[in-house]
C-alpha cells in the first residue's frame, strides 16, 4: 500500500516494545512511545508492519487507532506507521520530535 493510503485508516497494533523498553540489539535505545506491528501486514523487511503510538503515556499490551502519520525511511526498506487515539492529531514536527529517539539514525520525512 502506498504510503499516503495508510493516513485516516483503523488498525490494531500488538505492542513488543513498550514505552520505556529497551532495544533488543540497541540497549542504548529506550523507547519513548509505544511500538509494536500489525499482525498480518507484512512489510518490505519481510516483517509485520511496525508502528508508533503517538499519544499514549501508558505502557500498552494492544492498541487500536489511527494512522495520523507514516515515517519514511529512505535509507532504509521500511516505513513505519503513526498511529493515535481517535481525535489526536500532530503535526510532522511534533511526530518527528516524539520518534527521532529511533528515527534519529535515518533520512526520514514524516507523511501525513
Amino acid at each position: 500500500m502506498d504510503d499516503k493510503n495508510w493516513i485516516g485508516k483503523t488498525v490494531t497494533v500488538t505492542i513488543d516494545r513498550p514505552l520505556g523498553s529497551a532495544h533488543p540489539k540497541y540497549t542504548d535505545i529506550i523507547y519513548e512511545l509505544n511500538y509494536g506491528y500489525i499482525e498480518g501486514i507484512i512489510a518490505a523487511d519481510g516483517e509485520e508492519l511496525d508502528a508508533y503510538i503517538y499519544g499514549v503515556n501508558e505502557v500498552l499490551e494492544m492498541f487500536d487507532g489511527t494512522v495520523i502519520a507514516v515515517i519514511h525511511r529512505h535509507d532504509d526498506i521500511e516505513n513505519k506507521l503513526v498511529v493515535a487515539p481517535d481525535g489526536v492529531n500532530a503535526d510532522e514536527h511534533e511526530i518527528y520530535e516524539a520518534v527521532k529517539f529511533q528515527e534519529q539514525y535515518f533520512n526520514v520525512d514524516v507523511i501525513k
